[in-house]
Protein backbone atom coordinates (compact mmCIF):
# COMPACT_ATOMS: atom_id res chain seq x y z
CA UNK A 1 0.00 0.00 0.00
CA UNK A 2 0.75 3.82 -0.66
CA UNK A 3 -0.38 7.09 1.22
CA UNK A 4 0.16 10.27 0.09
CA UNK A 5 0.09 13.20 2.23
CA UNK A 6 -0.41 16.91 1.17
CA UNK A 7 1.35 20.43 2.53
CA UNK A 8 1.16 23.59 1.59
CA UNK A 9 -2.63 25.11 1.05
CA UNK A 10 -3.66 27.91 2.80
CA UNK A 11 -4.55 31.69 2.22
CA UNK A 12 -3.46 34.00 0.15
CA UNK A 13 -3.95 37.58 -2.16
CA UNK A 14 -4.52 37.67 -5.19
CA UNK A 15 -1.47 37.99 -7.34
CA UNK A 16 0.71 36.23 -4.31
CA UNK A 17 2.05 32.53 -4.61
CA UNK A 18 1.63 29.10 -2.57
CA UNK A 19 3.92 25.99 -3.54
CA UNK A 20 2.10 22.61 -2.44
CA UNK A 21 3.65 19.44 -1.89
CA UNK A 22 2.87 15.40 -1.69
CA UNK A 23 5.00 12.88 -0.43
CA UNK A 24 4.23 9.27 -1.18
CA UNK A 25 5.17 6.72 1.56
CA UNK A 26 4.45 3.26 1.70
CA UNK A 27 6.14 0.06 0.09
CA UNK A 28 6.84 1.47 -3.23
CA UNK A 29 8.35 -0.15 -5.90
CA UNK A 30 8.62 3.16 -8.17
CA UNK A 31 6.12 5.85 -9.38
CA UNK A 32 4.64 6.78 -12.82
CA UNK A 33 3.04 9.79 -13.32
CA UNK A 34 2.42 12.02 -10.50
CA UNK A 35 -0.34 15.41 -10.66
CA UNK A 36 -2.65 17.62 -9.39
CA UNK A 37 -6.26 18.02 -9.57
CA UNK A 38 -8.51 20.45 -8.01
CA UNK A 39 -11.98 20.16 -7.06
CA UNK A 40 -13.98 24.02 -6.57
CA UNK A 41 -17.79 23.90 -4.83
CA UNK A 42 -20.21 23.05 -7.17
CA UNK A 43 -17.52 21.97 -10.12
CA UNK A 44 -16.10 18.65 -11.11
CA UNK A 45 -12.50 17.75 -10.12
CA UNK A 46 -10.28 19.05 -12.89
CA UNK A 47 -6.86 18.10 -14.10
CA UNK A 48 -4.20 20.76 -12.85
CA UNK A 49 -0.59 19.69 -13.78
CA UNK A 50 0.86 16.39 -14.23
CA UNK A 51 4.55 15.12 -14.42
CA UNK A 52 5.92 12.06 -15.60
CA UNK A 53 8.44 9.87 -13.92
CA UNK A 54 10.66 11.55 -16.74
CA UNK A 55 9.93 14.65 -16.27
CA UNK A 56 7.53 15.20 -19.29
CA UNK A 57 4.38 17.94 -18.35
CA UNK A 58 1.40 18.88 -18.69
CA UNK A 59 -0.99 21.66 -17.79
CA UNK A 60 -4.47 22.84 -18.12
CA UNK A 61 -4.80 25.71 -19.98
CA UNK A 62 -5.97 28.05 -17.08
CA UNK A 63 -3.17 27.80 -14.98
CA UNK A 64 0.19 27.97 -18.04
CA UNK A 65 2.49 29.86 -17.33
CA UNK A 66 1.57 30.71 -13.63
CA UNK A 67 1.89 27.01 -12.41
CA UNK A 68 4.74 24.92 -12.45
CA UNK A 69 4.79 21.04 -11.39
CA UNK A 70 7.90 19.47 -10.76
CA UNK A 71 9.21 15.80 -8.77
CA UNK A 72 12.03 14.75 -6.51
CA UNK A 73 11.86 10.85 -7.55
CA UNK A 74 14.37 10.15 -4.76
CA UNK A 75 11.92 11.54 -1.82
CA UNK A 76 8.42 10.50 -3.84
CA UNK A 77 7.54 13.66 -3.88
CA UNK A 78 6.06 16.10 -6.32
CA UNK A 79 5.34 19.80 -6.01
CA UNK A 80 3.21 22.28 -7.39
CA UNK A 81 4.57 26.12 -7.42
CA UNK A 82 1.40 28.20 -7.96
CA UNK A 83 2.56 32.13 -9.00
CA UNK A 84 0.12 34.94 -10.14
CA UNK A 85 -2.89 33.07 -7.92
CA UNK A 86 -6.64 34.49 -9.20
CA UNK A 87 -9.52 33.86 -6.88
CA UNK A 88 -10.64 31.33 -9.48
CA UNK A 89 -7.87 29.28 -8.11
CA UNK A 90 -9.39 28.48 -5.50
CA UNK A 91 -10.32 24.71 -4.42
CA UNK A 92 -9.21 22.06 -2.64
CA UNK A 93 -6.17 20.47 -4.33
CA UNK A 94 -5.57 16.57 -4.50
CA UNK A 95 -2.36 15.01 -5.15
CA UNK A 96 -2.57 11.90 -7.36
CA UNK A 97 -0.15 9.10 -8.19
CA UNK A 98 -0.11 6.14 -10.00
CA UNK A 99 2.02 3.77 -7.75
CA UNK A 100 3.10 0.50 -8.13
CA UNK A 101 3.25 -0.72 -4.56
CA UNK A 102 4.60 -4.13 -2.72
CA UNK A 103 1.56 -6.74 -2.55
CA UNK A 104 -0.97 -4.14 -4.07
CA UNK A 105 0.38 -3.78 -7.24
CA UNK A 106 -0.16 -1.06 -9.52
CA UNK A 107 -2.74 1.70 -8.77
CA UNK A 108 -3.78 5.26 -8.27
CA UNK A 109 -3.40 6.53 -5.12
CA UNK A 110 -4.98 10.22 -4.01
CA UNK A 111 -4.31 12.49 -1.01
CA UNK A 112 -6.80 13.82 0.86
CA UNK A 113 -6.86 17.06 -0.43
CA UNK A 114 -5.53 20.83 0.71
CA UNK A 115 -7.36 23.85 0.34
CA UNK A 116 -6.47 26.66 -1.39
CA UNK A 117 -8.02 29.73 -0.89
CA UNK A 118 -7.57 33.30 -2.95
CA UNK A 119 -8.92 36.49 -1.81
CA UNK A 120 -9.36 39.15 -4.08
Amino acid sequence: QAQLVESGGGLVQAGGSLRLSCKASGSIFSINAMGWYRQAPGKQRELVAAVTSGGSTNYADSVKGRFTISRDNAKNTVYLQMNSLKPEDTAVYYCNAFVDAVVVGKKAYWGRGTQVTVSS
